[in-house]
């Protein structure tokens, strides 16, 4: 029997997935993971669009290819996803095309956020799917983390 785990605890895990993707990629820090109905883990990832030349290669997008690929189907009916940042357009119709029930974010995107910030594409009414979701789980660290991350690359100091 697997032991249940709550949103903090799964996000806690995309954080270190987040890290990973820092890392050993040298990727924006965004991380996330799929968790079937049952509460099991099914895929995880981190960003790699730019180790992968791919510009679809975002958390979400790696997270969702392994879940399918470990459900045997394109359809994640049933899934929780959490991610470390507000997925944005592409992500969010993914999401929507994947039919996963449910997304958890950390951070917001005040310029790209797809779950409410600048778009509400998970829960548009003109879908045939729509997706409950909860954001800021987590989000004063994810942000730090992404904070981090662009100072560092413009050369400015770290909090």
């Amino acid at each position: 029997m697997a032991i249940e785990m709550t949103d903090e605890q799964w996000m806690r895990r995309a954080l270190d997935l987040a890290e990973r993707a820092q890392r050993e990629d040298d990727e924006i820090p965004v991380g996330a993971l799929v968790v079937d109905a049952d509460g099991a883990l099914v895929g995880e990832g981190w960003n790699r669009n730019i180790a992968e030349h791919d510009p679809s290669a975002h958390a979400e997008i790696v997270a969702m290819r392994r879940a399918g690929q470990a459900l045997g189907n394109h359809r994640l009916v049933g899934c929780t996803l959490y991610v470390t940042l507000e997925p944005c357009a592409m992500c969010a119709m993914a999401i929507v095309h994947a039919r996963i029930a449910r997304v958890v974010f950390g951070a917001r995107d005040p310029k790209t956020g797809a779950a409410g910030s600048v778009f509400d594409l998970l829960t548009d009414p003109r879908h045939n799917h729509r997706v409950d979701v909860v954001g800021g789980v987590m989000a004063d660290e994810a942000g730090a983390r992404l904070t981090d991350y662009f100072r560092a690359k413009r050369g400015k100091p770290v909090t």
